[in-house]
């Protein structure tokens, strides 16, 4: 019974919020409406994989790789303009504009196309699994009860595919609007009950490596969930989807600017959380489950119910993107309309939702098929930095256009930082 009045509560506590957002409206739906593309990335990038890795992360290191969270932010700035500015003055997504401008280039897009889908599958079992562990905890925590984990995923799935099938790409960016908010404000009310010292924040901020457990595959995944290749290749068919052209390249500039700064603010919580959990107790995250079981004693179980809103509309924020990540990008690399109701579409979402079941399978926890996808997105970024960096700088496709010697400094940086990731990842990967 308390479990179930303590649900209400939570219930109450968000109904309230919605009206105080209700009230708001105007200057709300205005802002969303600036961070549009930005907001549908938001809603792709931090997902369960940020979660399990900041969590990660925040257990084994408190805030001490902080500053590589922020670094990362900051080069996803970086390419997000970059591929925005390309996008827009051309006029082509990034796929389209890789294959058409060099003998070659269909190769190189064929390459990010096969290993974005690849990753992107392996995220996606993981996300379910840990989606439905995180489900099922909250329904024993209220009733009593949880369903199995693999008609938890088959529930899911079917909502989804039906809401693919009939909604459009306004319909998505609103689902993912609230699903953002959810997220932001659970683990700020999260983050208020159980957080590090601000001392230790801000020695996160300051580089520093070498320490005792310091995992090179982890800091891959830090680089790999935040500056994650598939977010620029997505970004530039968002853009297209959106409507937007060369008139709005300063609007584009802002988007990237705001949605990079939530990205490191909302992985900067889930690392926070973790650090005055996990990290003080001596804990580590083998289970997802770890963090809500630990963190139950502490905030009670409404704060508990709460953090797993948190998990979960994460996770399902990223849902979206990772099934239309296939048909877009084939879509793109064809040169065809973007048709999610086509033939070829549907059967590629719909084999999609099969991988979902994945972790139910495979004989392997969701989280380390999290921390490995994150890993293996990092060994793809260089393939995503090098033809942006040729494109934006030809006279051919961006005219007067063109970028100063300061980007092109900024993404020699992004660059080098991605090599270092890229050898940090497979290093791991190897042993």
């Amino acid at each position: 019974m308390k479990y179930i009045i303590d649900f209400f509560e939570i219930f109450y506590l968000l109904f309230n919020f919605v009206l105080i957002m209700n009230k708001t409206k105007a200057s709300i739906v205005k802002w969303l409406a600036a961070i549009g593309p930005g907001l549908f990335l938001i809603g792709y990038n931090i997902g369960t994989g940020s979660v399990t890795t900041m969590a990660q992360t925040g257990a084994i290191h408190s805030m001490r790789f902080l500053w590589v969270l922020a670094l990362s932010c900051i080069f996803t700035y970086i390419l997000m303009i970059a591929y925005g500015k390309t996008t827009l003055v051309s006029g082509k997504s990034a796929l389209t504009l890789f294959r058409d401008r060099w003998k070659y280039g269909w190769l190189i897009s064929l390459y990010i196309l096969i290993a974005l889908i690849i990753g992107e599958l392996l995220a996606l079992m993981g996300i379910m699994g840990i989606v439905s562990d995180l489900i099922a905890e909250a329904l024993i925590m209220i009733a009593g009860v949880a369903p199995p984990k693999w008609l938890i995923i088959l529930l899911i799935s079917i909502i989804f595919y039906y809401f693919i099938m009939k909604g459009k790409y306004s319909g998505f960016e609103k689902l993912l609007t609230f699903f953002v908010i959810i997220m932001g404000l659970s683990f700020s009310i999260v983050f208020l009950l159980v957080s590090p010292p601000s001392e230790e924040i801000i020695q996160g901020f300051i580089p520093q490596l070498g320490m005792e457990g310091a995992s090179p595959g982890l800091i891959a995944a830090i680089a790999g969930t935040t500056c994650s290749a598939a977010v620029f290749i997505m970004r530039s068919t968002v853009l297209l989807e959106k409507g937007w052209n060369i008139s709005q390249l300063k609007t584009e500039k802002r988007d990237a600017l705001v949605s990079s700064i939530m990205m490191f603010l909302l992985s900067g919580l889930i690392m926070a959380v973790s650090a005055g959990t996990l990290y003080l107790m001596h804990q580590r995250v083998d289970s997802t489950l770890d963090l809500i079981h630990l963190f139950k004693p502490l905030g009670g179980t409404m704060g508990a119910i709460i953090l797993i809103f948190g998990v979960a509309s994460a996770g399902l924020s990223t849902v979206f993107p990772i099934v239309l990540i296939a048909p877009w990008l084939w879509s793109d690399y064809k040169g065809i309309k973007r048709d999610l109701h086509s033939p070829i579409s549907r059967m590629m979402i719909l084999i999609a939702f099969v991988f979902a079941f994945g972790s139910v399978v495979l004989n392997q926890r969701p989280p380390a098929l999290m921390i490995f996808s994150q890993a293996f997105q990092a060994c793809i970024l260089p393939a995503v930095v090098i033809p942006i960096i040729l494109i934006i700088n030809d006279n051919k496709t961006m005219k007067h256009h063109k970028i100063g010697p300061v980007m092109n400094v900024a993404l020699l940086a992004v660059l080098i930082f991605s090599l270092f990731t890229t050898w940090f990842a497979i290093k791991d990967l190897i042993n």
